[in-house]
């Protein structure tokens, strides 16, 4: 992690002087960063979603899975992360969910200036891959909520389920 930290932090100051010396990048290098911001948030959010079933499947019926340390779980460990866990990738699934519909809001204002002569690119392969990307990840999200149910509560699984029914309406409408 302290290696990551110390990349991030190079590659950082990088961008800032390059950022410096050239203030108006072309519109590809902003293209291109967009699609790297996503793809990486992408992969947090199958990562959490990995954790989550990992976890589900360590505090199974048996309850004797081992810890990535070695440790046997305490009895209540698994249900006090596994809400704090399933939140975080839905918070993680609604940031992806803006990216993608920003991107969507773009197209379509690009495609508006086009009636006016703008160069517009029709190539929709990236929104759509964009667009299933997030769908398969969301119903593997919703998969693992709902196996969870009996450890999220009463209070807690209505507004996790209100949350997923406005993200994929969103995806759709858009």
């Amino acid at each position: 992690l302290r290696l990551v930290a110390v990349l991030r932090a190079i590659l950082d100051g990088e961008k800032a002087a390059v950022l410096k010396r050239d203030r108006h990048l072309p519109l590809s290098f902003h293209r291109r960063q967009e699609e790297l911001k996503f793809s990486l948030g992408l992969q947090r959010l199958q990562h959490r979603v990995s954790e989550i079933q990992a976890l589900q499947e360590q505090g199974g019926p048996a309850g004797e899975g081992l810890r990535q340390d070695g440790s046997l779980p305490t009895a209540g460990a698994a249900p006090q992360e596994l809400p704090a866990l399933i939140l975080e990738a839905v918070k993680e699934l609604e940031a992806a969910k803006q990216q993608v519909l920003k991107r969507i809001q773009i197209w379509k204002r690009q495609q508006q200036l086009a009636g006016n002569g703008a160069l517009f690119e029709e190539n929709l392969a990236p929104l759509q891959k964009r667009c299933e990307s997030l769908v398969e990840v969301y119903f593997q999200l919703h998969q693992q909520v709902m196996a969870a149910s009996t450890e999220l509560g009463p209070e807690l699984l209505p507004r996790l389920l209100e949350r997923f029914t406005e993200v994929l309406s969103s995806l759709v409408k858009r």
